[in-house]
């Protein structure tokens, strides 16, 4: 027997070849680039893009949705997988500084990315995408990268998508891709708003349900109108049960608001739902680092501590804000993707003094004992020495 052969005795094998082929037919061909790993590297997985918005369309009275597509001459746009994310750069009153956003178009096309951005309370980047920005603007951007999406191997094919807010914006390039490729995947969105005439993407998700046996749509209001028949609440342990009935081999993805990944993982813990089953989004810095387990109870998050680059100035910064911003406000750019502890891309060595971070930053064994941090969700506590 050849290797091959033993090869397609696996479990799952007939399963994912046959997905791979159907994606054949998606993909751009890249062959003719030959043996140019250079090259086809950075097709693949450019440093930066240069964007135009194409379009602005309002989903909402909060949130917006703006296409970008690529400036080249061809159009080409680097390909990306159904849940992640692209890194939008941005110039704000001299201050240079960035967001992620996920891209909530389907990867199944190839002529623009759309990503669909929610008004933040004190939104500094969210405030100009939605009120400065104008089409025919250019934007730069990272290539895009994240590791919330759909694995064949070990994800199974009954997939349930526990959305709240703006969190739907991955989920609706993974429901786009699944939908218009007609994938042999089930799908059922749980998507919990406070209000209804807030929900994104509402018409949409309604009419591919309607049209589309493998995809389930359960929306949960917490501040429903009067005469709302619909499901009220928040996303329960007794909800879930109620819309989902048998949880035998589903796996369920995570994305909304910080304080919704603990509030789901007890209720799906609660239904003995094994935490290899439970995907999270990266969620960003919390909104006050000071509620966060472990903060210094001693510590005002005003209070203010001298910073020295290596090789440098030297820098006010402010305990209750990540360093990464105290360092752009003073003109510092610090290579950044994710902007939540997950991508290392803006690891620094902490030289002297002490930072916070919080619970769940992925910060490597070997950069925990070289000294390096994630500036990014880092914390100073006290004077700090740094090399960037």
């Amino acid at each position: 027997m050849s290797s091959m052969d033993f090869v397609k005795d696996i479990d799952g094998y007939q399963d994912v070849a046959k997905e791979i082929e159907v994606l054949r037919n998606y993909a751009r061909d890249y062959s003719y680039v030959g043996r140019n790993v250079k090259r086809t590297i950075g097709m693949l997985h450019p440093r930066r893009l240069s964007l135009r918005v194409s379009e602005i369309r309002e989903e909402t009275s909060s949130t917006k949705t703006l296409r970008l597509v690529s400036i080249s001459s061809n159009g080409y746009l680097p390909p990306f997988q159904a849940g992640q994310y692209i890194n939008v750069f941005v110039d704000i009153s001299g201050v240079r500084t960035s967001r992620p956003y996920s891209i909530s178009s389907s990867p199944s096309q190839r002529g623009y990315y759309d990503i669909t951005v929610r008004k933040v309370e004190d939104g500094f980047v969210s405030s100009y995408l939605l009120e400065e920005v104008k089409v025919g603007q250019v934007l730069e951007t990272t290539a895009p990268a994240g590791n919330f999406y759909y694995n064949p191997l070990f994800h199974g094919d009954d997939l349930v998508f526990l959305a709240g807010g703006s969190g739907i914006t991955p989920f609706m390039s993974m429901i786009r891709e699944v939908t218009d490729k007609g994938l042999d995947r089930k799908m059922h969105l749980v998507y919990g708003s406070q209000w209804e005439d807030d929900v994104i993407f509402q018409d949409e998700l309604e009419d591919r349900a309607l049209h589309h046996g493998n995809f389930k749509y359960s929306l949960v209001l917490s501040s429903p109108p009067d005469g709302y028949t619909g499901l009220k609440g928040f996303i329960t342990a007794e909800l879930l049960e109620q819309v989902l009935g048998n949880m035998y081999d589903k796996m369920f993805y995570i994305c909304g608001p910080k304080p919704m990944y603990a509030y789901c993982v007890k209720e799906l813990e609660k239904l003995g739902i094994p935490s290899r089953k439970v995907r999270m989004e990266i969620s960003g810095p919390p909104k006050d680092v000071t509620l966060e387990p472990g903060w210094p109870q001693d510590l005002d998050k005003s209070t203010v501590f001298k910073v020295e680059i290596r090789g440098g100035k030297t820098i006010d910064a402010l305990a209750g804000e990540p360093l990464m911003v105290s360092l752009e406000r003073a003109g510092i750019v610090v290579e950044a993707m994710c902007r939540s502890g997950e991508c290392s891309m803006c690891r620094t060595k902490l030289l002297k003094g002490k930072v916070f971070q919080p619970q769940g930053v992925r910060l490597r064994k070997s950069d925990r004992d070289f000294g390096y941090i994630h500036p990014c969700v880092a914390y100073p506590i006290q004077d700090l020495e740094i090399m960037i």
